[in-house]
């Protein structure tokens, strides 16, 4: 395996810029997941990292190689796109050893490869079967065994399991860590599924408008965003926000929104010493708003009266719609709470777990 480096990478498109200045290093093994929306640009770096698009301005290297210059078929590297792309008249066995026959190996050298992904991916008792007669998980394991077949120094893969149903995905992303770990593999996935970023890589890369604009380890990505688009993007159901102006009276700090106003706690407040009488965004997620009786154990909370508008009964838990003044937001409530549509409910805001963002710059204060 090797280790790929981005420097100053960028790709226009005539006037458009799809990629800008993307510099990012992926160590030797690592797996680093590129997050982001649609049209962020997340595969057309992946593409230049194959070769599939031209790199119009930066370099690219795979271990100490620059490869900005070499064809697709001669980086060393191998790609799993969205579509499992296997040929439909061809056996699974086929479609894994094809990639070998057209280098011309050894038909034993092939056979040993193709046996030995099969073990690894669960395959050995369907190597004689067409396409048409496997699943859909099982179709996506026969086009990562034909990118394992060829032990390349890269693993590139584009959104691999986007076409599978909500079960196969979890089922994949289990396999895949399993096959990370088994092969030492280094590993540049591109999805749009923020859940997936979070479980599989080791790194996570968020990309906005063809921007980098965090690289973390998921749970630093998760617990301390770099500005508003991260907190909002990362996190399922989204961070809350809600404008509103810093206060400050006899040395302490306070947050004043429509609809509440809390002091800031003092081990953080002093973050917010340029923002006095100015507007911020205060973030929260919704795992961290609690029904009043079950956040006994918070140390510092902020309790408010709400209105509800709707619930989501989860199982283990349940989503809360309310509204402060005109802002709407969610809370995440024990399954003991019942939480009835168009009655009042108190909640508790845990302040450990408080964030504050620029407006102007959507960077992260706090």
């Amino acid at each position: 395996m090797a280790r790929v480096l981005l420097k100053n990478v960028s790709k226009l498109y005539n006037d458009v810029v799809a990629v800008k200045n993307i510099d990012l290093t992926i160590e030797d093994k690592e797996f680093v997941v590129l997050v982001g929306p649609s049209g962020c640009g997340k595969t057309t770096t992946l593409r230049m990292i194959a070769g599939l698009e031209e790199v119009s301005e930066g370099q690219i290297f795979i271990g100490d190689r620059l490869i900005n210059d070499v064809a697709p078929k001669d980086r060393n590297i191998a790609m799993v796109f969205q579509s499992y792309a296997l040929y439909p008249h061809m056996k699974v066995y086929d479609n894994m050893a094809f990639g070998l026959k057209l280098r011309g190996m050894k038909k034993k050298e092939v056979d040993e490869r193709v046996h030995e992904a099969g073990e690894i991916l669960g395959l050995s008792n369907l190597l004689d079967r067409l396409p048409k007669q496997l699943s859909g998980g099982q179709r996506q394991r026969v086009a990562l065994g034909r990118a394992i077949v060829r032990n390349p120094q890269v693993f590139l893969m584009d959104e691999p399991l986007s076409n599978l149903d909500a079960k196969l995905r979890v089922q994949m992303r289990a396999q895949l860590q399993k096959l990370h770990h088994q092969l030492g593999a280094t590993i540049v996935y591109v999805t749009h599924d923020q859940i997936e970023a979070m479980t599989l890589g080791n790194r996570v890369a968020v990309i906005l408008n063809g921007e980098l604009q965090q690289v973390d380890v998921s749970m630093t990505v998760y617990g301390k965003p770099a500005n508003r688009f991260v907190a909002g993007f990362i996190g399922s159901p989204p961070m809350n926000f809600f404008k509103g102006t810093i206060r400050k009276k006899d040395n302490v700090y306070s947050f004043e929104c429509e609809g509440f106003k809390f002091d800031v706690p003092a081990d953080v407040d002093g973050l917010l010493a340029g923002y006095v009488e100015k507007e911020v965004t205060f973030g929260i997620r919704p795992e961290d708003i609690w029904d009043v009786p079950s956040s006994g154990w918070i140390d510092q909370k902020f309790l408010i009266e709400t209105k509800v508008d709707f619930r989501e009964l989860m199982g283990s838990e349940t989503y809360v719609y309310v509204k402060a003044g005109a802002t709407a937001f969610i809370g995440r409530v024990g399954a003991m709470a019942d939480p009835q549509p168009g009655s009042a409910f108190g909640l508790a805001f845990n302040l450990r777990k408080i964030h504050f963002f620029d407006p102007a710059t959507q960077k992260a204060i706090i």
